[in-house]
């Protein structure tokens, strides 16, 4: 029994200290800034029927991009190159770009925050 209540009191801070840093978040202009941009560039997508995949490739085009280079790829190596991950840690504003799980700091963070906290702050993954 008093495991279960030490269990609750161990998640009701964890809730409160989650608030805190929400709370924290929501204040930050940085953010509002972000959400701005994010509001109005959904608004732009929709106005003109776009998707995101069309947008990133309409802002990124990356030449000979398809099953040709894929191939390619696997075929010098034996396998397929790994995706470039790029994660943001919006607590310090610090980048990581991995190609692999096993990264150093990627690997810091998660040991911190835990793995879902940290995959939730995923940018993007390039090719």
């Amino acid at each position: 029994m008093s495991s279960l209540l030490s269990e609750y009191m161990q998640m009701e801070q964890q809730l409160k200290q989650l608030q805190q840093n929400l709370d924290k978040l929501q204040n930050d202009d940085r953010l509002k800034a972000e959400l701005e941009f994010k509001e109005k560039l959904e608004a732009l997508m929709r106005d003109f029927d776009k998707s995101a995949a069309e947008v990133i490739a309409l802002l990124d085009p990356k030449p000979g991009s398809g099953a040709a280079s894929a191939k390619s790829a696997a075929s010098s190596t034996g396998r397929r190159k790994r995706k470039m991950k790029i994660y943001k840690n919006p607590n310090t504003g610090e980048v990581v770009e991995t190609r692999g799980g096993n990264q150093k700091t990627l690997k810091a963070w998660k040991d911190e925050h835990g793995s879902d906290t940290v995959e939730s702050w995923l940018v993007r993954v390039e090719e």
